[in-house]
C-alpha cells in the first residue's frame, strides 16, 4: 500500500463492508457499500443473502470457487448482475477486515483504491470473475465429483466409528417449559429452498400447531414467515437479537467439554438461557433434543443432508447427520425440497364452489323478499329498454 492513484475515470465507487464471515457482513450490508469477505466456494444461501441486501460489488480474498466441488454461488451471484472480484496479493486477516472496513473506495481497471488522508491509495490488484471462468471451474469439479465423494464418505464412515458412542448416550438432560411430549416439532434450519419449503408446510403447521424449533438464523426464518419460534438452538452466531428477543426458550450448543461463546451474546442481552454440551451440528441437536423430549413426529426443513450441503459449510463429512438420522429413524421427516414436489395450487373447482356458496343467500334473499324481487324486476326492465 501507499502507491497514489493518478486521474482516471471510476468503475465503482462506495464505502467499504467487509468482514471474514459472510453471514455477519449480511447483518449490515447495503446496497451502497462495496463487500469484501473470505469465502471460498461461495454457495447458493450466502450468494441469496447478499443479493437480498442488494449489493452490486463483492470482493473475495479467496477463490469464489475452488474447483472442489460444483459451488452455485458465484454463478448465482454473476446471473443477477452483481460483479465479482477475486483479491490477489492480500494476507487474510482480520487485521486487514478492520482497516479497510468504512472506507471510501473505488475500483479501477482491476485495482483497488481508498481515500486516504486526501489522496487516493492503492490497496491490491483483483482478478474480475467472469460468466465463463466460473464456468471452466464448475465443469473441473464436476469431473472430480467421483473423487470427492469417494474421500467425504471415507472421512463420514471413519468419524462415524469414532464418534458413535457419543450419540448412543442421551443429551445432557435439560428441564425446558416448551413441551414437547407427544407432539409435532418442526426444526427450521436456513438451508436450501427453506423459504419456500415452510411456505408450502403453512397448512399443515396452522392445522398442528407443532412446536417451532428455529435453529439459529432458522429462527428469522420463522419470524418472516409470520411465526414466532418456541425454541431457539444454536451457538447464537447467526440469529439475529429480535429473534432471541421474541420470548422464545433459548438452548445454546455448547462444545462437548462444556464451552459455550454464545451465552456471552445471551447474557448481553439479558436473557435467560440453557446451555447443552453435545456433539455434532446445532441441527442434529435439535433434532436429538426432539427425539429424547418424547416428540411424536420431527418434520425438518432446510436441514443439510447431502455431501454438497456439508461441503459448503465447510464440512469434509457429514458424519454426526448420519448418526443421528439413524437412531431418530421414523419419526423424522426431511421436508426439503417438498416445494419441488408439491406446489399447493387454488383449483377452479373450489373457487366455482366459493362463488356458488355466496350467490346462494343472494339469490335465496331475492326469492323471500318482495321488494327485493321487485327491484330486480325494474333493473331487468330498465336493461332491456337500454339494450333496444
Amino acid at each position: 500500500m501507499g502507491k497514489q492513484k493518478g486521474s482516471a475515470a471510476h468503475s465503482f465507487m462506495a464505502v467499504v463492508a467487509a468482514d471474514l464471515k459472510t453471514k455477519q457482513l449480511c447483518k449490515r450490508l447495503h446496497s451502497h457499500h462495496i463487500a469484501i469477505i473470505d469465502h471460498p466456494d461461495v454457495d447458493e444461501i450466502a450468494a441469496q443473502s447478499l443479493l437480498e441486501r442488494g449489493v452490486k460489488v463483492v470482493l473475495n480474498l479467496s477463490p469464489f470457487m475452488t474447483g472442489q466441488y460444483p459451488a452455485e454461488g458465484a454463478r448465482r451471484l454473476l446471473t443477477n448482475g452483481v460483479t465479482l472480484y477475486e483479491v490477489l496479493d492480500v494476507d487474510v486477516s482480520d487485521s486487514f477486515m478492520e482497516w479497510i472496513e468504512g472506507k471510501y473506495a473505488t475500483i479501477l481497471e482491476e485495482n483497488l483504491y481508498i481515500f486516504l488522508e486526501e489522496k487516493w491509495v492503492h490497496v491490491c490488484r483483483l482478478l474480475q470473475v467472469t460468466v465463463p471462468s466460473v464456468l471452466n471451474r464448475w465443469h473441473e469439479a464436476h469431473d472430480k465429483l467421483d473423487d470427492t465423494l469417494s474421500s467425504f464418505i471415507d472421512n463420514t464412515l471413519l468419524y462415524a466409528s469414532k464418534e458413535k458412542d457419543l450419540f448412543l448416550k442421551p443429551l445432557c438432560h435439560v428441564r425446558l417449559h416448551t413441551k414437547m411430549e407427544q407432539r409435532h416439532v418442526v426444526v427450521v434450519v436456513r438451508g436450501k429452498h427453506y423459504k419456500e419449503d415452510l411456505l408450502t408446510l403453512s397448512s399443515y403447521i396452522r392445522e398442528y400447531r407443532p412446536v417451532l424449533i428455529g435453529v439459529d438464523g432458522g429462527a428469522d426464518a420463522l419470524m418472516a414467515a409470520g411465526y414466532r419460534p418456541d425454541l431457539i438452538v444454536g451457538d447464537m452466531d447467526s440469529v439475529s437479537d429480535r429473534a432471541l428477543q421474541s420470548g422464545a426458550e433459548i438452548v445454546v450448543h455448547a462444545f462437548v467439554d462444556g464451552t459455550a461463546p454464545g451465552t456471552t451474546r445471551i447474557k448481553a442481552l439479558g436473557l435467560p438461557c440453557h446451555v447443552l454440551p453435545a456433539p455434532g451440528t446445532s441441527e442434529d441437536v435439535a433434532m436429538l433434543l426432539a427425539y429424547e423430549k418424547e416428540a411424536e413426529l420431527i418434520v425438518t426443513i432446510g436441514a443439510h443432508t447431502s455431501m454438497i450441503d456439508f461441503l459448503e459449510k465447510g464440512r469434509k463429512g457429514m458424519a454426526s447427520t448420519l448418526l443421528v438420522r439413524t437412531k431418530i429413524g421414523t419419526k423424522l421427516i426431511d421436508a426439503k425440497g417438498v416445494s419441488h414436489l408439491y406446489r399447493p395450487s387454488e383449483s377452479w373447482k373450489l373457487w366455482s364452489w366459493c362463488i356458488v356458496a355466496m350467490l346462494l343467500p343472494v339469490s335465496a334473499a331475492l326469492v323471500i323478499n318482495p321488494i327485493a324481487r321487485h327491484a330486480v324486476h325494474m333493473i331487468w326492465t330498465q336493461w332491456r329498454t337500454w339494450a333496444l
